[in-house]
C-alpha cells in the first residue's frame, strides 16, 4: 500500500471518528437536557405537593365559613405575592361574596364588575375562566382597568356540582404565572370540601 493511500484511509478514519463523536456529544447533550428538565418538572411538583399540604394543613379544624376563606385567602396571597383573591359562593337566593384583606398594590376592585348573570354563567361553566372567556360571558368594565388586571377564575365544586369559584387577580406588571395558576388549582378541590363542610355545620346549627 502506497504512503498516499495510506494517508487517504487514515484522513477517512479521522472524519469517521470526529462524525461518531460529534454524534455522540449531540446526544448527550439531548440526555442531559431532557435530565435537567425532568429534574426541574419534579422540584416543580413537589413545590405544589409541599403549598397544598401546607394549605390543607392550616385549614384543618375551621368549621366557621368566613375565618375558613380568610385564612385560604391570606395563605393564595403568600404564595401568589400582590394577587387580590375573592370567593363568590352560590348560594339560593343569589351570591356570597368574601374577598381576602391585602388585596393587590392597584386596589382595584374587580369583583364589583361581576354581575349575578355573569357569576352564574361562570358558574355554569365549571372550568377556569381567562379574560377573553369573561368578556365573552357580558365582563362589563372599563378598557383601563381591564389593560392594568391579569385575572383568571377557577371553580369551586363538590362532586361536579358547582359551589361558586375563586377570582384571582394581580396587576399586569407582574402578570400570573401559569405556574402560579395551576398551584391554586391543585387547592380548590380540598377547599371546596372544606366550605362544603362548613355550610353543613352551619345548616345544622340552624
Amino acid at each position: 500500500m502506497s504512503q498516499t493511500e495510506r494517508h487517504r484511509r487514515l484522513r477517512l478514519l479521522l472524519r469517521q471518528h470526529n462524525r461518531q463523536r460529534k454524534q455522540q456529544a449531540k446526544k448527550i447533550d439531548i440526555l442531559c437536557n431532557d435530565l435537567i428538565a425532568a429534574q426541574r418538572h419534579f422540584i416543580q411538583k413537589l413545590s405544589h405537593v409541599g403549598f397544598a399540604a401546607n394549605f390543607y394543613k392550616a385549614l384543618l379544624g375551621s368549621s366557621d365559613l368566613r375565618t375558613l376563606l380568610a385564612q385560604a385567602g391570606q395563605l393564595i396571597q403568600q404564595d401568589v405575592p400582590g394577587a387580590a383573591v375573592a370567593f363568590f359562593l352560590r348560594q339560593t337566593d343569589g351570591c356570597e361574596l368574601h374577598v381576602a384583606k391585602g388585596q393587590g398594590a392597584d386596589g382595584q376592585r374587580l369583583e364589583e364588575c361581576f354581575t349575578d348573570d355573569l357569576i352564574e354563567s361562570v358558574c355554569k361553566a365549571n372550568r377556569p375562566c381567562v379574560l377573553d372567556d369573561l368578556l365573552g360571558m357580558g365582563l362589563a368594565a372599563h378598557p383601563t382597568l381591564l389593560r392594568s388586571v391579569s385575572m383568571v377564575t377557577l371553580p369551586l365544586n363538590d362532586l361536579g356540582r358547582s359551589l361558586g369559584f375563586v377570582l384571582l387577580s394581580r396587576a399586569t406588571a407582574h402578570p400570573l404565572s401559569a405556574d402560579e395558576v395551576e398551584r391554586v388549582s391543585l387547592i380548590t378541590c380540598g377547599l371546596s370540601r372544606a366550605i362544603r363542610g362548613c355550610s353543613l355545620t352551619l345548616h345544622m346549627r340552624d
